[in-house]
């Protein structure tokens, strides 16, 4: 066996040995051969599945059983931040060899190639996968899967509102599909979805021990206009804003605060719905039990006005303790207002106590109490014959009601407007809001009203009126307005006379019309009643039956003209008021009041 181990390879080529190789030609090309066939042929353009086989900070290595590794940029891979040392990737061949002779892999495009494939599996088998967030945009946030750019609704990261969605840019999140547009490819994801299953669970587990009356510790997620909403441990609940204080709460977050841990009290709860009410308050002590036992009817108290209503103020005289202010007793007038003209929203007021129920936890309030009550010494400061200055408030067909000061109101008769102008509405004669002169007539303190006059600050025309406008005489006038009935004539010093329709007959035997200038003869006359009738078709009769007269008379015998005076037709007589010296002052009192 010696000599055979000692003995020469007669083939061996020493030429080739001594130029180091070792190898004949024909065994090279065999070896080549041979370590082709034992690697993995790979195709540029192509996606292989490969092994890490190292990682750093900026590069991944891996090995697709290529005569070389490929090496990828580490940032390929951040989706999956617990990728390691021999974990199986798709690699997409870019080249096989660089100008560097190295294997040119990329983790992304071999994705991209497959990434409409998996994300359709994925939404299909209701699979959990990775993604990347990358940046936030409007309504929610841009995610990586799988090399597609998917949106996350901001409604869909969490069950809690998020109050920082930058937070969450640059994590790996784990995810659902939920949506895919097959025509635009737009895929929409949720990781809500991932707790929400959990979160029902415990949901149930939670409202199943659940008790009314039970103090549980919370924590705020929600705070919105109507209440707060808080997380019991999986299971959030509902404060009504009436039920976070006492008091009056106009906004939540004057209460309690995001985040903030506090004890409530179980209300009541719905097994079906998972709604659960929730109390702040009835941890607390009812503000009516701390209230002063000594408070009674008739004690003044100052408080805040907290909320304002047509009919009245609620005034917040303690914490959590409030009393009402009729509108009714804001003022001594009874003229229908609104409490909103008197009070508003964060008045710092006195008043007075009208009413206290401690059981039914009721109060109400007055202001005008404080006022003392004009009606006390009516008789005194508004005595009948006393004249004053009223502001017009309201109208009715009747007459005009005003108001001398706050609470002392009256009303003026619209007959008792003025002496000579026959007013139809009292808006025909002054205007609301205007202030008028009044003459204090009657008082009914009962009733809290004073019946008051206008016309009875001046004297009565109709007084002299009566020895102008006699039965007989004769007056220009003009026809103001036109009827069924007969036309309203006015007549000089704003007097207004009647005539019915044979009476508005012309010489010629039409009718009198509107805006027309006649002479009228008066035929009645009523003081008391304020009336003038007149008749302007009276005048033509009358000449004509003077005319009569004398023609009967100038045919009688002459003997008995001489005895006889002929009968002449009556003179027409425009009696005006400049021609009566004792009425000269009253047509210029008139003059200057038209």
């Amino acid at each position: 066996m010696s000599e055979l181990k000692n003995s020469p390879i007669e083939d061996f080529n020493w030429e080739a040995y001594e130029k180091g190789d070792t190898y004949t030609g024909k065994s090279r090309e065999e070896l080549t051969k041979t370590y082709d066939e034992s690697l993995n042929t790979v195709k540029d353009q192509e996606v292989v599945e490969g092994t890490v086989i190292s990682i750093n900070k900026r590069e991944v290595v891996v090995n697709i059983g290529y005569k070389s590794d490929g090496i990828i940029p580490v940032s390929e891979f951040r989706y999956n931040p617990d990728l390691k040392v021999g974990d199986k990737v798709e690699v997409f061949v870019e080249n096989q060899e660089d100008k560097k002779g190295q294997l040119i892999l990329s983790h992304k495009k071999a994705r991209a190639a497959r990434s409409w494939e998996r994300v359709n599996e994925a939404l299909e088998k209701d699979e959990i996968i990775k993604g990347y967030v990358k940046c936030r945009t409007k309504g929610g946030m841009i995610v990586d899967v799988f090399g597609i750019e998917a949106f996350l609704p901001g409604s869909q990261i969490d069950v809690r509102p998020i109050r920082d969605y930058d937070m969450y840019v640059d994590k790996t999140m784990e995810f659902k599909v939920v949506k895919i547009n097959q025509e635009y490819r737009n895929v929409v994801v949720s990781h809500k979805a991932l707790i929400e299953a959990e979160l029902e669970q415990q949901k149930k587990e939670i409202i199943a021990k659940l008790e009314k009356g039970q103090v549980l510790e919370g924590t705020v997620k929600n705070i919105t206009p109507y209440g707060v909403f808080i997380d019991l441990g999986g299971v959030d609940g509902l404060v009504h804003i009436t039920d976070l204080s006492w008091g009056r709460v106009s906004d939540p977050k004057e209460v309690v605060q995001l985040d903030q841990k506090l004890n409530v009290v179980i209300l009541d709860f719905d097994d079906e719905k998972k709604r659960i009410a929730l109390g702040l308050k009835q941890l607390m002590p009812h503000p009516w039990d701390a209230l002063d036992p000594n408070l009674k009817v008739g004690d003044k108290v100052k408080g805040k006005v907290v909320v304002m209503a047509d009919y009245g103020a609620f005034l917040e005289v303690a914490p959590g303790v409030e009393g009402l202010i009729h509108v009714s007793e804001m003022s001594w007038s009874q003229h229908l207002r609104s409490a909103q003209d008197f009070l508003k929203v964060g008045d710092e007021v006195e008043a007075v106590i009208l009413t206290l129920d401690r059981e039914d936890r009721k109060m109400s309030l007055g202001l005008k109490q404080l006022k003392k009550d004009p009606w006390e010494d009516v008789e005194t400061k508004y005595a009948i014959g006393s004249r004053h200055t009223a502001k017009v408030r309201n109208f009715t067909n009747f007459g005009v009601f005003v108001e001398i000061e706050e609470g002392v109101d009256g009303l003026i008769h619209i007959s008792d407007l003025s002496w000579t102008k026959k007013i139809k509405h009292p808006s025909e004669f002054t205007k609301i809001g205007n202030e008028i002169e009044v003459q204090v007539l009657e008082i009914d303190k009962d009733n809290r009203r004073l019946s008051l006059g206008h016309k009875q600050l001046e004297e009565n025309p109709w007084d002299v009126f009566e020895g102008i406008f006699t039965v007989g005489s004769i007056h220009e006038g003009t026809i103001t307005e036109v009827m069924d009935r007969g036309a309203v004539i006015a007549l000089p010093y704003g007097v207004e006379g009647f005539a019915t329709p044979k009476h508005l007959v012309k010489e010629d035997g039409t009718q009198a019309k509107l805006d027309e200038k006649l002479n009228f003869k008066v035929i009645e006359f009523n003081k008391d009643s304020k009336r003038i009738i007149l008749s302007h078709s009276r005048i033509a009769e009358d000449i004509k039956k003077g005319e009569n007269r004398a023609a009967r008379a100038e045919r009688k015998p002459k003997a008995n003209k001489s005895s006889e005076p002929a009968v002449q037709a009556p003179a027409i007589e425009k009696t005006t008021l400049g021609d009566l010296a004792s009425l000269q002052a009253l047509k210029e009192k008139l003059s200057n009041q038209e």
